[in-house]
């Protein structure tokens, strides 16, 4: 596939708004890492929430593919962060994301997708065994609604707008639009959307089941990061084992996900953080979870 991949490492060079230094984990890296098209650090009081800023505001965060190769390497840095529970991914208030980078795509052929697996690498987002919240406002459309839907949990500010608008460009989704968004908003309203290109807003995204919450467009992303905090004081290990769990329901027949589920209960009896958080239940005090 002729796909252009950008280096991710770069020389040191004069500062530019559109770049901030990660400072990764000394376990990671001794070096800084410098992102052309993320704003990327750790939130919340305890530093156990990874953030990954969208930061292309003139292409109105398009996705083209330097921007999403170093959303896989941010995402890398924050799995393998021990201190990391949870990971936000958002963009500006104006869009989340607006689609893919046409341009960019525009001129290739279909040998090229074909033999290249086009947009493969998009779905790295989905494999995060950590919880991953998309926090979005403004346009989520195209590949920026695909990229929502690979989150597990997407919470929206009042004004956003979700859709798949491909058929508008004589294409379809491809990133997962037709599959995920069928999954979570039933087959008539995902077949309108598909077919018509018409977007969504941020009330008739609750109302069909897409988003979870939704928020004043200022307090989004600091809802957002709550809810990381929340799930990152839980066991990082069993919260792994839910979120495997909850998944299997879209992969599996009813009993299948059933016999899933009960594997991976009895496995937590295995766990430390599960001796640890029932003697707590039952000793009237608050668990401290080790992840073992």
């Amino acid at each position: 596939m002729a796909v252009v991949l950008r280096s991710l490492l770069r020389p040191a060079r004069a500062p530019a708004p559109a770049r901030l230094l990660l400072r990764a984990p000394a376990r990671l890296s001794s070096a800084g890492t410098q992102f052309q098209y993320l704003l990327v650090e750790k939130k919340g009081a305890k530093q156990n929430v990874g953030v990954i800023q969208l930061n292309r505001p003139k292409a109105l965060n398009a996705l083209c593919d330097g921007l999403m190769n170093e959303m896989n390497q941010a995402l890398d840095f924050f799995e393998k962060d021990p201190d990391v529970g949870a990971i936000v991914i958002t963009g500006s208030e104006k869009a989340f994301a607006a689609g893919a980078d046409i341009k960019e795509m525009q001129n290739r052929t279909f040998q090229e997708c074909y033999r290249g697996n086009f947009l493969a690498y998009w779905n790295r987002v989905s494999l995060v065994q950590k919880p991953v919240i998309a926090a979005v406002n403004g346009y989520a459309l195209g590949g920026g609604c695909e990229l929502a839907m690979m989150c597990d949990i997407i919470y929206a500010g009042e004004k956003a707008q979700f859709g798949q608008p491909e058929i508008l460009l004589g294409t379809i989704p491809g990133a997962g639009g037709t599959q995920r968004l069928t999954r979570a908003v039933g087959k008539s309203l995902a077949m309108e959307m598909v077919l018509t290109g018409d977007r969504i807003s941020a009330q008739e995204a609750k109302e069909a089941g897409l988003v979870s919450k939704i928020y004043p467009v200022e307090k989004l992303l600091e809802e957002a990061i709550s809810c990381g905090e929340k799930i990152a004081g839980n066991s990082k290990l069993v919260t792994a084992m839910a979120k495997e769990a909850v998944n299997a329901a879209f992969e599996m027949t009813l009993t299948e996900g059933n016999k899933m589920e009960k594997r991976l209960f009895h496995a937590t009896f295995a766990t430390d953080d599960r001796k640890e958080g029932m003697a707590a239940f039952v000793e009237k005090r608050k668990a401290n979870f080790t992840d073992h």
